[in-house]
């Protein structure tokens, strides 16, 4: 583990950053252009390590890529678990006293007061930490964790009172969740069940001066989420966060409170790999730009991912013919003002709801600085996908969630639909340069119809990546010189 900064030395951090799976390589690019850092991709999918200096921690959080951020206490890249579970679990426990906890705790502090300094936004978006981003916003699906593996994997929160979501070891789901006061729908393996296990010693004194500023009598309160992977382990997520928990508790006084917590205290367990962190965000910086949802939202970060993929040029004309709720071309609009996005979609209710989302962005920009608050270089129209209003080879690129045929549209149409799209996309993209990025599950489907259209479009790239526990794929499809076929003409 990093060792404690010498006196008058510069503080630096860990940072673990939780991405969306198949984009690691996307973040770590992005981490090296703003922040000038290395990242480690890690053997656990979902996640990225980098070091800054820790006055970067602003900068850090503009990051486009990443949706959780922690600060790593200690890495254990082959942690040898005992077979005996109360052995096993015994290790973790003394673990807590031997780990280098005074920097991260700096770390986290230094985050707090950056975190005080805006406190200017919405109060609706302030609710508790609790129901905060356990939960799915999926891309076209929703469903379960993004970073889902095919191992067995569970997670559970705090050494009192411990809340499983998702995997094996947890209960049936609840139906319905409510965050930042929007109702959304949810698929399996989400649980949001509450087990109440009997509290060590609640009693606590000041958490010493590195945690509780000038000699505030203070007492901390804290949990524990265990996140834990892998089918060698002898015990559960549950168990860990329980154990792990109460020794935290024990070692620094503080107080187990699941709910209004100061300090959550993260245990990542992939197989043999151990890691230790203090998480530096409340609610998953994937929100960030979404205010209305719909029923198949798509996660900004996801949306940052596919827009980098095709390398946007100042001027390009950016096109989500399939737009929803608008994630793609509003993440596309403010991280991409030097070029034009045009959205659309068949569906008045979801062209509706990307409006407001708009107007939010705007209303957003306004208060961040009136005096120089601008438009958003995006524009959305109510339009039929397989018949666009657009002039042949006018466009630079199309960047879209496609329907999978689950929640929206059907298997069976995707087959007429999917062809269909590909032609008039090609039509409306520019030949030889033109390219696409495109996400689906329905990847058979994508597949067909992509080899009947092969003399105007061309895959470059498959990243493969994890929506909502959907195993789903983004394509990077580049445009032929060969001329598609005109529809009809519009001018």
């Amino acid at each position: 583990g990093p060792a404690p900064a010498p006196e008058g030395a510069e503080l630096a951090a860990v940072i673990g950053a939780t991405v969306p799976t198949g984009f690691e390589q996307t973040a770590a690019e992005e981490v090296q252009e703003k922040l000038g850092s290395a990242s480690r991709i890690s053997k656990d999918r979902g996640k990225i390590y980098f070091e800054v200096p820790a006055r970067s921690l602003p900068q850090v959080h503009r990051l486009r890529s990443v949706d959780n951020l922690f600060v790593v206490v200690q890495e254990f890249k082959d942690y040898q678990f005992k077979d005996n579970k109360e052995d096993a679990l015994k290790d973790l426990e003394d673990l807590v006293k031997k780990l280098p906890w005074t920097d991260p705790l700096k770390v986290w502090e230094l985050n707090n007061s950056l975190k005080k300094k805006k406190t200017k936004r919405k109060k609706h978006n302030l609710q508790s930490p609790a129901s905060r981003e356990k939960l799915n916003d999926g891309g076209e699906e929703g469903g379960a964790d993004q970073n889902n593996t095919n191992d067995q994997e569970d997670c559970a929160q705090n050494p009192v009172a411990v809340e499983p979501a998702g995997g094996q070891d947890t209960e049936k789901p609840q139906g319905v969740a409510s965050r930042n006061g929007v109702e959304e729908e949810e698929d399996n393996e989400q649980s949001d069940v509450k087990v109440e296990v009997q509290a060590g010693s609640e009693s606590g004194t000041k958490a010493g001066d590195s945690q509780t500023g000038e000699g505030e009598a203070k007492v901390l309160r804290f949990r524990v989420t265990c996140n834990r992977a892998g089918d060698k382990h002898s015990f559960t997520s549950n168990e860990a966060a329980r154990d792990f928990g109460g020794a935290v508790q024990e070692h620094f006084q503080w107080k187990a409170d699941m709910t209004n917590f100061d300090v959550e205290v993260l245990l990542n367990i992939h197989n043999n790999e151990v890691v230790v962190g203090i998480a530096l965000t409340e609610e998953s910086l994937h929100r960030r730009n979404i205010t209305h949802f719909g029923p198949t939202t798509l996660r900004s970060t996801l949306a940052y991912g596919m827009l980098r993929l095709c390398d946007p040029q100042p001027t390009d004309i950016i096109v989500d013919p399939m737009c929803g709720t608008g994630a793609i071309p509003i993440e596309g609009a403010a991280e991409w003002p030097y070029c034009y996005h045009v959205a659309g979609d068949n569906n008045p209710q979801a062209v509706k709801r990307a409006a407001n989302n708009i107007c939010s962005l705007l209303k957003k920009n306004e208060s961040k600085d009136s005096s120089t608050a601008l438009g958003v270089p995006l524009d959305i129209i109510q339009w039929d996908i397989c018949n666009l209003p657009l002039r042949t080879g006018s466009v630079d690129i199309v960047v879209t969630d496609m329907p999978f045929g689950k929640r929206i549209g059907s298997k069976k149409k995707n087959w007429d639909l999917y062809p269909a799209c590909l032609m008039e996309m090609g039509r409306i993209c520019t030949p030889g340069t033109g390219r696409a990025v495109l996400l689906t599950q329905d990847k058979k489907c994508f597949a067909k119809a992509l080899s009947r259209v092969g003399h105007i479009w061309r895959r470059a790239q498959t990243v493969w990546v994890n929506v909502g526990g959907l195993h789903a794929a983004v394509y990077l499809l580049r445009r032929t010189w060969e001329r598609a076929e005109e529809r009809r003409s519009f001018w």
